[in-house]
Parts: structure tokens; sequence; C-alpha cells
């Protein structure tokens, strides 16, 4: 039997309750969420119910809601009788991240002189680069990496594309936790960036998506290379 608009809508009144409970886990997923990727909790880190429920006085549900989420998003792993840990992304994961960053910010910079879109949140990123490493800070210069790329791919003026990069980046920056030595990583592409930008700027959309297709082989060719090394017998994993 149909119901009326009154009565459907009423009947969505048994679901309050959800409300509350669901925005909480969604803040504590924030949370976690941002403790990974700053590098607070490490890929292969155990992520401990009783000590994440006491610091946040919350409930192991709404703990175990925020982990389905992360689960999703593919940050956190639940190992059958041993509980969540942070993914440590495999080799595999470094080629995928870098065959969808070829394709999608290369793009973003040949196209550039057609859309038009405004630079100045690629100049922001690569600014708060520099202060970054003048202040011998470079987990921020990482960061600020991210963004500077982030910025290039929103040049595309796609808000699809935006949402669906948003996992690449994600994975990213566990990829750069794992290989743990951001100054060696990071010092060399700083400057490779200040190039691309200066032939974007300069109206060289062809010459600066060339540079920047050789920078990622190479930062691809080194993440392949640093993860060799950890696993090469005798050393410490990212599992610790």
């Amino acid at each position: 039997m149909a119901h009326s608009a009154v009565e459907t809508y009423a009947a969505l009144a048994a679901h309050r309750g959800k409300l509350d409970r669901a925005s909480r886990s969604a803040q504590v997923a924030d949370i976690i969420r941002d403790g990974i990727l700053d590098g607070t909790f490490r890929p292969g880190a155990r992520l401990s119910e009783p000590d994440i429920c006491a610091a946040l006085t919350v409930s192991r549900n709404t703990l175990r809601e925020a982990f389905r989420t992360l689960i999703e998003e593919r940050l956190v792993v639940h190992e059958l009788n041993r509980g969540v840990f942070v993914r440590v992304p495999a080799v595999e994961d470094i080629a995928e991240v870098y065959r969808c960053r070829r394709i999608v910010e290369c793009t973003a910079l040949r196209e550039h002189p057609r859309t038009g879109t405004d630079l100045a949140p690629v100049a922001a990123a690569l600014e708060r680069a520099d202060r970054c490493a003048a202040q011998d800070d470079w987990t921020g210069v990482g960061t600020a990496d991210v963004d500077f790329h982030r910025a290039v791919t929103a040049l595309n003026g796609s808000r699809l594309l935006d949402a669906l990069m948003s996992g690449v980046w994600n994975e990213l920056r566990l990829i750069f936790h794992v290989v743990a030595e951001p100054e060696t990583f990071h010092r060399p592409y700083l400057h490779r960036n200040h190039d691309v930008f200066d032939a974007l700027t300069g109206g060289r959309a062809e010459t600066a998506a060339t540079l920047l297709a050789d920078y990622l082989a190479d930062a691809e060719a080194q993440l392949r290379a640093a993860y060799a090394e950890i696993a090469r017998p005798g050393r410490t994993s990212a599992h610790g």
C-alpha cells in the first residue's frame, strides 16, 4: 500500500537516534585520519581501541564505525585476532599512485592555457613549502608538496577529479611515511616544483608537463628503491 508523503517522512523519525552517533564517528574518523596523515600514527602501527576510546571518551561502537570509514579509505586494515593497523602500502601501490598522477596532473598542465584556472593556490603551496624548508621542517615540506600537486590537479577544473584524487593523495602520504626520510626525498623535488611552476607561468605549458612527467618518473623510481631497501634482510620494516 502506498504511503502518503507525511507518512514517508514521519518514518524517518525512527532513525533520528543515528544522527549524533554517525556525526560522532565521523569526527573520530577525522581525528584518526589526521593523525595517520601527519605521521603521528606510522604505517604498520597498531591502533589500540582501549587507548583511543579513553583518549577521546567515545564508545567502542563509535570507534569501530570510524574504523570502518578508514578501512574503506584504505588508510587502515583490520587483522583477525590482532586488531586494526595503519595500512602499509605495497610497492605495487606506488606504481598505481604514480600512474594516476601522470594522467591527471600532466593533463592539467597541458590544458591550462585553455582552462585558464587560477594559479594562486599552486603558488601558495609552493611558498609554504619554501617556508618549511627554511625552517628545516621537511615533514611540513612533504605536506606542502602534496598540496602543491593537489592544486595542480585542481587546474583541470573538475570537482569529480578532485574527489577521485583525494584517495591518491592520502595513499601518497602513507608512502612518504614508510620511506621516513623526508629531507632526502623532498629537498630535490622542491626545486623541481619551482621549475614546473616557472614553465607554466612563463606560458610553456607543454614544457611544464614534460618536466612534471620526468619528475614523477624519478620520484617513483626513488620510492621503489627505498621500498626495496626497507625490505632487505636485516632492515627493520614499517611494522617495527
